[in-house]
């Protein structure tokens, strides 16, 4: 396996992490809980969850489980606001159209 192979594998192991801890934030999940839904050895996914907590993604609960941290939801925060400020300024921009089409007489 090349070095991009075990790269895009780690990262996609990451990603699916991240996806099957999103139904569990309360609770999480242990390590072998991920391991065995990843098909994957439990010290790999040790090393998986020490990389995304290293980035805030995750964090382990008092319980020792695993669960998402805030910063996928922040992210999430940021995405809909900036969806929300694109919408505004469309409408705005579509206002402005409209009236300059009723001022040339569009309405006729």
């Amino acid at each position: 396996m090349t070095t991009q192979t075990t790269a895009n594998a780690a990262t996609r192991r990451c990603l699916r992490i991240v996806e099957i801890l999103a139904g569990r934030v309360l609770d999480g999940l242990s390590n072998k809980e991920l391991a065995d839904a990843l098909g994957a050895p439990p010290p790999t996914i040790s090393r998986d969850l020490a990389v995304l907590a290293d980035i805030g993604w995750v964090q382990r609960l008092e319980s020792g489980r695993w669960s998402l941290s805030a910063k996928p939801l922040q992210i999430a925060q940021a995405y809909s606001n900036h969806v929300e400020r694109t919408t505004l300024r469309i409408s705005e921009l579509n206002q402005r159209i409209v009236a300059g089409a009723l001022a040339l007489g569009g309405n006729q």
